[in-house]
């Protein structure tokens, strides 16, 4: 691929034995596509369960798997993250056939971290996660009023996710999790206080807020304007995130990431900070060093592939080092934190001379610390970070995502 001034993913399959061949250690990504119902402002690539789709997602999968394994071999996978989708509607329609692959599979040296529904935990639905070796579980909350809910066409009830809430921090994992959304149209300052003070109350070990983003090929912007509701404008925001950094520091919890704030002596929930993983399942991504790849999102053409025995790999982009040097950068900087000497260690060069002339100017503005070996973004830089990732989300990851919903096997997407 000949060097522009724009990313292009191609169609064509990556040689994965030289692309794997390097890596020492890798984490896991699968991807659950189905939910009971379809949200308007999820981005995420999804469709309605079907008992017998999912039956056959499992088989694909379980082949996808197959192929992998002698590619990965004896690697340690140090990290298995679950996402979706909703993860829980495949309870029992295949994701413990899945698990248990993978365990046979992999040398597989960690826990799992999934995604979860409010309404898919009660005590029996906990009793299989907790069994399947699910130890870090995320709950789609969203909002704590009913009114946003109602908003977001979220089907339950702020007593029921209380209560699931409950049911779950109760249950010995090492970390729940809670999403939730701000920047709401309509949104209070005191809304948000509740909301954070709530999940205090409730004994969540981590929050994830994110700002409600509106990617162009959902329904949310349509109801919005439909609905004449005005979006909180950047600096509105940004008291929002402040209101929600007071409370939980002042609560003993430290900020994991620009969107996470974890109870301090709790392992962090986490999901795309992983340098090196493998992508399972359709829309499952993976980078490995010096390759980027993507499954096709259509489920029906991942399974086809599969069965045909394809793998389903749509588009591919090969990474220069100075990309992988910008990508392992980013996502260091969506962590809080950059470690000199892993980067050093990662790519054999000074973190100082290759990104210095970008460093020192951020520094200056209060957005980044030097504390010792590691760069760290004060909350501020955080902040700043979130909105540059409102750009980056509708302007790249909008324009990848959206034409894979629409095209099973595009031949390019430049970026």
């Amino acid at each position: 691929m000949t060097r522009t001034d724009r990313l292009v993913l191609e169609a064509g399959l990556p040689c994965l034995e030289s692309a794997i061949r390097d890596v020492d250690a890798l984490g896991l990504y699968l991807h659950i596509p189905f939910c009971h119902q379809i949200c308007p402002y999820c981005p995420y690539n999804k469709v309605l369960y079907q008992p017998e789709l999912a039956q056959r997602y499992t088989r694909a999968v379980l082949r996808e798997i197959d192929r992998y394994a002698d590619l990965v071999g004896s690697r340690p996978v140090t990290s298995f993250y679950i996402g979706g989708g909703t993860p829980t509607t495949m309870l029992y329609s295949g994701l413990d056939r899945i698990l248990d692959r993978v365990f046979k599979a992999f040398n597989v040296q960690c826990g799992i971290h999934m995604e979860s529904h409010p309404n898919d935990l009660c005590a029996g639905n906990l009793d299989a996660i907790i069994s399947m070796g699910v130890d870090h579980l995320s709950m789609g909350v969203e909002a704590l009023q009913d009114r946003h809910l109602r908003a977001l066409q979220r089907p339950y009830t702020v007593a029921q996710v209380r209560s699931a809430l409950r049911r779950a921090v109760g249950r010995g994992f090492k970390c729940v999790n809670a999403d939730i959304i701000f920047a709401l149209p309509g949104q209070t300052l005191s809304e948000i206080a509740h909301a954070g003070s709530a999940l205090i109350e409730i004994g969540v070990d981590q929050v994830a807020a994110y700002p409600l983003f509106e990617f162009p090929y959902t329904r949310w912007a349509e109801l919005r304007r439909r609905n004449n509701a005005k979006r909180p404008g950047i600096l509105e925001r940004r008291r929002m995130l402040r209101v929600l950094e007071e409370i939980f520091y002042a609560a003993g919890f430290e900020r994991t990431s620009v969107w996470a704030f974890t109870r301090a002596g709790v392992p962090k929930y986490c999901s795309v900070v992983v340098p090196v993983y493998v992508g399972l399942g359709a829309s499952g991504g993976s980078y490995l060093k010096d390759v980027f790849y993507l499954n096709t999102f259509n489920v029906q053409e991942y399974i086809r592939s599969l069965e045909e025995g394809r793998l389903p790999i749509a588009l591919s982009l090969e990474l220069s080092e100075p990309m992988q040097m910008a990508g392992w950068v980013y996502w260091r900087m969506y962590e809080t934190r950059i470690s000199k000497s892993e980067f050093g260690l990662r790519f054999g060069q000074d973190l100082d001379q290759v990104y210095g002339g970008y460093l020192r100017p951020l520094s200056l503005l209060g957005l980044l610390k030097q504390m010792g070996d590691d760069v760290v973004l004060s909350d501020r830089g955080a902040y700043w970070l979130h909105a540059l990732q409102d750009v980056f989300s509708i302007g790249y990851i909008g324009k990848l995502w959206g034409t894979s919903m629409q095209d099973p096997w595009p031949k390019q997407v430049a970026l």
